[in-house]
C-alpha cells in the first residue's frame, strides 16, 4: 500500500499504486467533470496529487488542454515571475564503474577516453566559466570510488570556491554525484554545496535494474532512498528528475510526483528542483534503442503538468534540448536553464578534439552564453545569476515558506536585476548590454515598493562603479 512517509523505496514508490493511477487516468482522461474539479483545485496553487496529475496528462480535450497550458503559465508567473536562473555543468571525471545502458561512461565502453581533472585543470575550467559570466555550477562526475572518491569531490569544491578571477567568482556549487552514504552527505553539507541533485532515471524497479545491470547503481533502494539520506544529513535543498525516454513516461511521471510527495511528507519540504532531461545520442548510445521517446508537444505538456502538480518547485532544462524546445517550455514551468554547456571533461578551457572524446551526451543548444542571455532578454525574460538564497541561508523549508507565502517576490526581482547588471558590465556584448539596460529599467519600475526601488537603484550604481557581490 502506498505510504509516502515510509523509509522504504518500494513503499513510497509503490508499483501497484502507480499501475492503479495509470488505469484510473486511462478511464478518466476524458471525464470532463473530473478534469474540471482537478483544474479548479489546481487554481488554488497548492498543488495536486500524482493521480490527479496523470489524469490531466491523459486528457485529450483540446479546450481543457489549452486550459492546462494557460494554468501552468499563470502558476509559473505567480511563483517565479519572468526570471530565468542560468548555470553550467562542470564535468570533473568520466571514470565510472557502473554499467548504465544509456550512458557512454559505462565501464565496458572501451572507445571513450577516460579523463580526470587535476586541481590545476579545474582552476582553468573555472576561470573559463567565470570569463563567460557564470556564477553557479553543477558538478558532474562518474561513480568510481578509486578515481573519484568523496575526498576528490570535496577538494574540487574547495578549489572552485577559492578562485577569484577579475570580477568572476563561483558563488554556488550544486553537486550531481552518485548516491552515497549519510556520512558523505554530511561532508558535502559541510563543504557548502547548494543543491544535491540526483536523477532517478526511471522509477520502475524492473526497468531500473535492467538499465543498470552492473555496478553499485544497480541497487534500486540505495539509489531511490538517497534523497532521504541527504536530507537527514542536513542538505535541505535536493533536486530530483527522471530521464524521459528510458521507460514509460506515464509511469515515470507518477513515480516522480510520488517521490516529491514523499519528501514533503517526511521532511516537510519537497524537492528544491525537478529536472526533465530526455535521452540523447552519445558515444555508442542510440536513444531509439529504448523505444520510449516522446514528442516535443508531449514533452511540453509534461512540463506543464509538473508545474501544476508542484507549483513551488524550481524546474530545470538543460542544453540536451534544442533552442526551440527550450523556448516552448520556458513559460510553462521552467525556472532554470544551463547555458553554453560542455558535457566533456575539461572542455571549457580547451576545445576537445574529436579523437579525444570524453563527452557524456550530445548538446542540442550550442550557443554562447551571451547569445543565450540576449535570447532570453528579447523574449521578455530576466536572465538571473542570483545565488542570494543560498548565501543568506534561505534554503529548505525557509525558502519554500517564502515561495508559498509569495514573499519571495519581494526578494528575487531585486537580486536578479543586480546579477544581470553585473553580467552586463563585465561580460556582455554591446548589443546584449543595450537590450539588458532597457530591461533593467523596465523591470525596476515594476517593483511595487518605492523604498526597495531606491535601494536597487543605489546598488545598480555601485555595480556600474565597479563594486561587486552584494550577497546575491
Amino acid at each position: 500500500m502506498y505510504n509516502p512517509k515510509s523509509a522504504i523505496a518500494t513503499e513510497f514508490i509503490d508499483n501497484q499504486e502507480i499501475l492503479d493511477s495509470l488505469e484510473y487516468a486511462q478511464k478518466n482522461g476524458n471525464n470532463r467533470e473530473l478534469i474540471r474539479e482537478i483544474l479548479d483545485k489546481a487554481r488554488e496553487c497548492k498543488g495536486i496529487s500524482h493521480r490527479e496529475a496523470i489524469v490531466l496528462l491523459e486528457c485529450e480535450d483540446a479546450e481543457y488542454n489549452k486550459e492546462i497550458e494557460d494554468l501552468a503559465k499563470k502558476i509559473k508567473e505567480k511563483f517565479y515571475g519572468n526570471r530565468i536562473v542560468i548555470f553550467a555543468p562542470l564535468y570533473l571525471s568520466n571514470y565510472c564503474v557502473n554499467g548504465c545502458l544509456y550512458c557512454p561512461y559505462h565501464l565496458k565502453n572501451e572507445t571513450i577516453r577516460r579523463k580526470k581533472l587535476s586541481q590545476e585543470e579545474i582552476e582553468r575550467e573555472v576561470i573559463a566559466l567565470q570569463d563567460m559570466g557564470h556564477k553557479r555550477l553543477a558538478l558532474e562526475t562518474g561513480e568510481d570510488p578509486v578515481n573519484n572518491p568523496i575526498e576528490y569531490v570535496l577538494e574540487s569544491i574547495k578549489t572552485i570556491y577559492s578562485i577569484k578571477h577579475k570580477n568572476g567568482a563561483i558563488r554556488r556549487v550544486n553537486v550531481n554525484i552518485a548516491a552515497t552514504s549519510l556520512e558523505n552527505y554530511k561532508k558535502l553539507k559541510d563543504a557548502g554545496i547548494g543543491t544535491y541533485i540526483l536523477f532517478q532515471e526511471t522509477y520502475n524497479k524492473d526497468s531500473y535494474e535492467k538499465l543498470h545491470p552492473t555496478g553499485p547503481k544497480h541497487d534500486y533502494a540505495h539509489h531511490t532512498q538517497a534523497m532521504d539520506r541527504a536530507m537527514e544529513a542536513g542538505i535541505d535543498d535536493v533536486g530530483i528528475g527522471v530521464l524521459f525516454g528510458l521507460n514509460s513516461y506515464r509511469y515515470d511521471l507518477v513515480g516522480l510526483l510520488m517521490h516529491a510527495e514523499h519528501l514533503e511528507a517526511v521532511f516537510g519540504v519537497g524537492p528544491h528542483t525537478i529536472s526533465v532531461p530526455r535521452v540523447r545520442s552519445a558515444e555508442d548510445i542510440n536513444p531509439d534503442d529504448f523505444g520510449n521517446g516522446i514528442s516535443d508537444a508531449l514533452f511540453a505538456k509534461i512540463v506543464a503538468v509538473i508545474r501544476i502538480a508542484v507549483p513551488y518547485t524550481g524546474m530545470i532544462i538543460s542544453t540536451r534540448e534544442s533552442e526551440q524546445s527550450r523556448k516552448n517550455v520556458l513559460a510553462l514551468g521552467i525556472s532554470q536553464i544551463s547555458g553554453a554547456s560542455c558535457t566533456s571533461v575539461g572542455g571549457y578551457a580547451e576545445k576537445e578534439k574529436a579523437e579525444d572524446n570524453t563527452t557524456q551526451f550530445e548538446v542540442m543548444d550550442n550557443r554562447p552564453l551571451d547569445e543565450v542571455v540576449q535570447w532570453l532578454l528579447n523574449m521578455g525574460y530576466v536572465p538571473s545569476f542570483c545565488t542570494a538564497c543560498y548565501r543568506q541561508n534561505r534554503t529548505g523549508d525557509r525558502f519554500m515558506s517564502l515561495v508559498k507565502s509569495g514573499q519571495i517576490a519581494n526578494i528575487c526581482p531585486s537580486n536578479s536585476l543586480m546579477t544581470l547588471k553585473e553580467y552586463l558590465e563585465d561580460y556582455a556584448s554591446e548589443a546584449t548590454k543595450s537590450i539588458g539596460e532597457k530591461v533593467i529599467a523596465e523591470q525596476l519600475e515594476l517593483i511595487p515598493s518605492e523604498k526597495i526601488r531606491e535601494k536597487v537603484r543605489a546598488w545598480l550604481e555601485k555595480i556600474r562603479g565597479g563594486e561587486r557581490d552584494f550577497r546575491v
